[in-house]
């Protein structure tokens, strides 16, 4: 049985694969994607150079030839946001490398590598060369960074309306019960019953909205 479902996939894959002719070809590839507004590209395996490298020059395409301006990566939100500073020009960081030191959190080698750093390179680049509104920005979507997350929320409001810092600060206190690993809550609210913070959060912060 195992080996007629492998052979079920393989064909599957050389009916849908793409071959590539030679280097940077991905003429087949663009022409399918045709004006589609999300295009998600994945790897068989993380950190793998070529996986990484073919990932981003159809990036590069879809930047200048389709005009995506958004990259969302499998990584944490504020550490991504500071990579996105740094590729529209709004950051402190001098380098890709210096913007990338935010990514601490194992496996620090999935975007501190290489290929990451030369594809932001290139992106900064880029949008040097385009007004503020026309370019392409750089995003986290993991939910792994909670504590991070609260921390990098709690900056920007202390810095903008200290007011609702504060309440922002009640508003988070329901997850100090649980330390400083996210997971320890995952784990304490989804298997051994502990009550979560989700409700409490979303009323309060609706609440604070509310009045402001």
């Amino acid at each position: 049985m195992g080996r007629i479902e492998d052979t079920k996939a393989l064909d599957a894959v050389r009916r849908a694969a793409l071959p590539f002719a030679g280097d940077d070809d991905h003429g087949a590839l663009l022409a399918l994607i045709g004006d589609a507004r999300f295009v998600l590209l994945g790897e068989a395996s993380h950190g793998t150079h070529e996986f990484y490298r073919e990932r981003a020059r159809i990036t590069q395409r879809l930047i200048t030839e389709k005009g995506f301006n958004a990259v969302a990566i499998e990584g944490d939100w504020p550490d991504a946001y500071r990579v996105n500073r740094y590729v529209r020009g709004l950051g402190d960081d001098a380098s890709a490398v210096e913007a990338l030191a935010g990514f601490r959190r194992f496996p620090t080698w999935m975007w501190r590598n290489t290929d990451v750093v030369d594809f932001l390179d290139w992106q900064r680049r880029s949008n040097d060369a385009l007004p503020e509104a026309s370019r392409s920005g750089f995003y986290g979507t993991d939910l792994d960074s909670l504590n991070s997350s609260i921390d990098a929320v709690l900056q920007y409001l202390e810095k903008t309306r200290p007011e609702t810092a504060r309440l922002a600060r009640e508003r988070y206190a329901c997850f100090d019960r649980f330390g400083d690993d996210s997971q320890v809550y995952g784990l304490m609210t989804g298997l051994r019953g502990a009550e979560g913070c989700e409700e409490e959060v979303i009323a309060k912060w609706d609440a604070a909205t509310a009045r402001s």
